[in-house]
């Protein structure tokens, strides 16, 4: 086995986790099994009770972990499916060694940070590397921070417990750029290195994110004062269009002939003939496209992270280039669906809370009149049944439970196992469930199968007591859940292409495979842009 750390200085949202899921896509185009894991030092469990302004949005796993974004960029840029053992908190960590002092597990021996806390998050290194080839190990955080100093710890003795010949270290930095000097500087990330050295990490490759070309006399400096030989020393700029052309910016800088030298790698020949044709439908699309994303988180990008990027995705699979208007659902409630004009296809993301419900509401009735290709996920399905159920079937007070608990038509109701959980971590319907597919729908044609298993993450479900009533007005199920009944998916078939799913297909996606509906959303994007007439010149 091979281990690879990945640590970041300086300062935070670096691309740590982008750096090491590029990295995991160039060793696996070299023939090696890899998999990707994210340690973080915050006391939380999981993420999944973390508002998305403060940590982004939650990434659902097949096994219903709730995880940081960084593992959606791993599952991305790589083939391995992860799971729980691929992410681990400060929570996770004390709350196991706590359980094994109860448990009597220590036999009454005075517990501490070495070697209790150390050994619980060494002993996870090794769960997440069973199987693989190459196993890369993204820590949280800011090399300095106190919170992240045990996983520090630990990694400097797992380097000692299985040799430097085994293990690996890359630090992510940054070379800030004084405008008023004119100059880029290297001291801060000088710092950052003397900092891991401190504590007894010797950094192997240095990974320097920065908006300007690095000289070759700073090449020399940050060797000399970091202990890295110069040809480590890799420039990371930002990417011209996408960040998947990283993989390729970083292969030209061979950090992947840097790791297969330092680990002494068995490889296959460089073959980046994958994400050379994902850049090049990147770059030049065929096709352009205007999608509208109507969500209630849109002041941070990574709120609806996995979203964005699927779309690309399915822009990628058409040969199109997809520009994202992303669009507050609580503007609309304001202003009107005017800044719904001229949109090629507008979805509706997941959420939380009845803030913006209403908008949202809007965006679904525009797309369904004007005949706009409509996409709803999770929460954006349910407002879909609700503004159909208003808008179709004359039920002018329908809504879902979780708005408005005493409405007269709850068409989106609390799923049964849901009613008296009170605890808000872990407790919702998590993770990979069956949906069997009813032919000769839209979801049938996009997934050419009868059965998908997709990843879900939600309380409230479609009232099954309204479904006939709905089938006469004209929504369609899609698909079910053979085990319970849900309804996983509804259409609308009197539409060119109307789709709200109950579960999170934008956790599926990749760029070198894009998911079916995010494909043939784009598509019929694509065609409705097409047979728009054309507006009228000034």
């Amino acid at each position: 086995m091979k281990y690879i750390f990945v640590t970041g200085g300086v300062v935070s949202s670096l691309g740590k986790g982008l750096t090491a899921g590029a990295l995991g896509a160039l060793l696996e185009v070299r023939g090696l099994t890899v998999r990707i894991q994210k340690f973080d030092p915050y006391l939380n469990v999981d993420p999944g009770t973390m508002n998305p302004y403060q940590h982004g949005e939650v990434y659902v796993l097949d096994d219903g972990a709730e995880t940081d974004l960084d593992l959606g960029h791993y599952e991305r840029f790589t083939s391995g499916l992860l799971g729980r053992a691929n992410s681990l908190t400060s929570g996770q960590v004390y709350e196991a060694v706590i359980a094994k002092e109860r448990r009597g597990d220590y036999l009454g021996a005075t517990v501490q940070v070495i070697p209790h806390v150390t050994d619980e998050i060494k002993g996870r290194i090794l769960k997440g590397a069973e199987g693989v080839d190459v196993l890369i190990t993204e820590i949280g955080g800011t090399t300095g921070d106190i919170e992240g100093l045990p996983f520090l710890e630990a990694l400097r003795q797992f380097q000692l417990d299985h040799g430097r010949e085994n293990t690996l270290f890359i630090h992510c930095t940054l070379i800030p750029y004084l405008r008023a000097a004119g100059e880029l500087k290297t001291k801060p990330s000088q710092q950052s290195v003397a900092k891991l050295r401190e504590i007894g990490i010797q950094p192997d490759i240095l990974v320097c994110r920065t908006e300007h070309p690095i000289t070759t006399s700073m090449r020399n400096k940050l060797s000399l004062y970091c202990n890295v030989p110069v040809n480590a020393v890799v420039e990371c700029r930002d990417v011209e269009s996408s960040v998947y052309e990283l993989p390729l910016a970083l292969a030209g800088e061979n950090l992947d002939e840097l790791v297969v030298k330092r680990l002494n790698l068995a490889v296959n020949a460089r073959d980046l003939t994958v994400w050379q044709d994902v850049t090049r439908r990147l770059r030049f699309p065929l096709n352009r496209v205007r999608i509208g994303v109507v969500g209630k988180y849109m002041n941070l990008q990574d709120a609806y992270k996995s979203v964005y990027e699927s779309l690309i995705h399915g822009g990628i699979a058409n040969d199109c280039g997809v520009q994202i208007v992303r669009l507050d659902s609580e503007d609309l409630e304001r202003q009107g669906t005017a800044p719904l004009e001229g949109l090629d296809g507008i979805l509706v993301p997941g959420g939380f809370g009845d803030r913006g419900i209403e908008g949202k509401i809007m965006a679904v009735r525009h797309a369904r009149e004007n005949r706009i290709p409509f996409y709803g996920l999770c929460l954006g399905m349910q407002v879909a049944v609700i503004e159909f159920a208003r808008s179709v079937c004359g039920l002018e007070d329908a809504n879902s439970t979780e708005f408005a608990p005493n409405t007269k038509n709850p068409v989106i109701d609390i799923m049964e196992t849901q009613k008296g959980v009170t605890g808000k971590g872990g407790t919702m319907r998590l993770g990979a469930y069956e949906c069997r597919l009813q032919p000769g729908t839209h979801a049938f044609a996009a997934y050419g199968s009868d059965t998908v298993f997709e990843r879900h993450r939600h309380r409230f479900e479609f009232n099954g007591a309204y479904r006939e009533q709905f089938a006469k007005a004209g929504l369609r199920i899609g698909g079910v859940n053979p085990a319970t009944g849900l309804v996983e998916i509804v259409e609308i078939a009197d539409h060119p292409w109307f789709v709200g799913v109950q579960y999170h297909p934008e956790f599926k996606s990749k760029p070198t495979r894009p998911h079916p509906l995010f494909s043939a959303f784009i598509k019929a994007a694509v065609k409705n842009k097409k047979s728009s007439p054309t507006p009228p010149t000034a």
